[in-house]
């Protein structure tokens, strides 16, 4: 049986929030924009749905949009707050970081590229990073947007959001953060992190695959990338999926109420591969800051390794991990975040990252580290 080590790809849809979804498929399957009982009925489901999203986030119900997945999300952030601000101050600046997930590097990169903005990408020191400061040299008037991400899903670094956010705050700059991978392990609140737009996908979290959420902080300006009917305040059209959204708020709720409970365990074994991993395998660093990283998330780069060879071997030996984003697999590049904090290739291609979730137990980690070692020096022969 494979032990999977591979939660910040995807997780397994809670049992509980699979029993909340349930009813919505066939008995309560109505239309949420109909206005007979059974759409009215959906149309409830969504809203308090909506209503416990906003509770978990610190927003207000009005702020929370609902998407198909958080790359939709920074793609609604990023395009939607570029294109408005553009319209209205005439601003054409936007800044972010060489750490993004795809779903904001390649949005920005074809703002640039097709509508002309003029992206400036801000430095990251050796653990991928932010500085505030450079946040306060770089950004200007012209400043449509600032987009950095929460915590990176390849090597865990946890950014200073809140201070950043304040910064874009003292400017009037809508301050844009991909929280998709934070959302599960951090105590995340749009009030105290200074957001203007946060977005989150929630088969991060135990939730349903292909339900997502945005959070706008109230007049924030905006347009939609999705025309139609009036669906999600007029920023997001198409037809609700009721029991995905009835899923990924439930999800939402017990991620929250469970936070404290599940970060020690994980924080504890994530720290035991850490440690041993260092200790006993050479030619290995850790990626990614050694504090301020995600509770689950362990990353390293070994020296003359084939990152995917050492995937593979892996998986034969029962053990689902990743090299990185789950959106790259296969690619035989250096990752782009692994190149932005210094390393040269021979380190680079070797990347492994593991990372845990509920269903992890100490034994599974101890017979991992057992293992990987094993096959490190294996993978370094071949």
């Amino acid at each position: 049986m494979t032990t999977y080590l591979d939660f910040a790809a995807t997780t397994p849809l809670d049992d509980r929030v699979l029993q909340r979804m349930l009813p919505y498929f066939q008995q309560d399957f109505g239309n949420p924009s109909s206005i007979h009982h059974p759409g009215q009925t959906a149309d409830h489901a969504v809203e308090d749905s909506r209503r416990m999203i906003a509770d978990c986030l610190g927003a207000d119900t009005t702020e929370i949009i609902i998407t198909s997945c958080g790359t939709e999300s920074d793609n609604l952030a990023l395009r939607g707050t570029a294109f408005a601000e553009r319209q209205r101050r005439n601003a054409n600046h936007i800044l972010t970081t060489p750490v993004e997930h795809h779903a904001v590097l390649h949005t920005v990169q074809q703002l640039h590229e097709l509508h002309e903005f003029e992206v400036e990408v801000l430095p990251v020191d050796e653990y991928g990073m932010v500085d505030p400061d450079d946040v306060q040299k770089r950004i200007r008037k012209e400043t449509a947007i600032v987009s950095v991400i929460y915590a990176n899903n390849e090597i865990g670094t946890v950014n200073p959001i809140a201070e950043i956010g304040a910064i874009c705050r003292q400017h009037g700059v809508a301050f844009h953060t991909d929280a998709v991978q934070a959302i599960a392990h951090l105590d995340v609140n749009v009030q105290c992190d200074n957001v203007d737009l946060l977005a989150l996908g929630a088969h991060k979290f135990y939730g349903p695959k292909g339900v997502g959420a945005l959070f706008i902080k109230k007049g924030t300006s905006i347009l939609p990338v999705q025309t139609g009917g009036k669906q999600e305040f007029g920023l997001r059209a198409g037809t609700q999926n009721v029991p995905y959204i009835v899923g990924m708020a439930e999800a939402l709720k017990i991620t929250k109420n469970e936070l404290a409970m599940n970060t020690a365990p994980l924080k504890e074994m994530r720290d035991r591969i850490i440690g041993q991993v260092l200790e006993e395998i050479p030619e290995s660093q850790l990626t990614g800051h050694p504090v301020q990283r995600l509770p689950n998330h362990a990353s390293f780069v070994f020296r003359g390794v084939d990152g995917n060879e050492l995937l593979m071997l892996l998986d034969l030996a029962g053990f689902a991990c990743s090299s990185g984003s789950a959106c790259k697999v296969g690619n035989p590049t250096p990752s782009e975040v692994l190149t932005s904090i210094g390393l040269t290739p021979d380190w680079a291609l070797g990347s492994l990252r593991v990372t845990l979730g509920r269903q992890t137990t100490a034994e599974q980690v101890e017979a991992f580290i057992t293992t990987l070692k094993e096959l490190v020096l294996k993978a370094r022969k071949l």
